[in-house]
């Protein structure tokens, strides 16, 4: 089995995602706002503002799979860091990077590279669902899950991500803090 940075490449996901084919030609405004709790508010550190402007909208995802015990800081960079491989060796370039901060590296951040794209929360959920379905094909997720019914969220919280921004990189970010 083809491994990247100690994973198996299908856990990585498949560059073959793109291009994601979800361009538009003008960047509309987000559809939802939601006001943020004062929990959510301390879970920014930083972050908003540098890499991704403030989320307009914000979702809590209770996920019933579990952290793996060995699912640390270093998991989370090799699965990051496979996964951009995979991105930078399509035949395309990629519609969007992908890397994790925090102290623990413990936040998934998506930032999308072309203009038009992942600028709205419609966009957004739609790359989380391909996200879905690609981890849903790989042995380490179902393995860990039962995975006609687990989601992406489930996927990155067996990593141990807590929270996953998308941005289109200027005006729109969605924001799911994984509880």
């Amino acid at each position: 089995m083809r491994r990247v940075s100690g994973w198996p490449v299908a856990v990585v996901l498949a560059c073959g995602l793109l291009p994601l084919g979800i361009v538009s030609a003008s960047r509309a405004p987000a559809q939802d706002t939601v006001s943020f709790s004062k929990d959510a508010v301390e879970e920014q550190s930083g972050h908003e503002g540098y890499y991704y402007p403030k989320p307009q909208t914000l979702e809590h995802f209770v996920s019933s799979a579990i952290t793996l015990p060995e699912s640390d800081k270093i998991r989370r960079q090799s699965f990051v860091i496979g996964m951009t491989k995979q991105l930078l060796d399509g035949k395309y370039a990629p519609g969007f990077a992908i890397f994790a901060k925090g102290n623990q590296s413990e936040k998934l951040i998506i930032v999308g590279m072309i203009d038009g794209q992942l600028n709205t929360v419609y966009r957004a959920r739609a790359l989380l669902a391909e996200l879905t379905a690609v981890a849903r094909s790989t042995p380490f997720f179902q393995q860990n899950t039962q995975p006609d019914a687990a989601t992406f969220f489930d996927f990155m919280k067996l990593l141990g991500f807590r929270q996953i921004t998308i941005t289109d990189g200027r005006d729109f970010a969605h924001q799911v803090i994984v509880d």
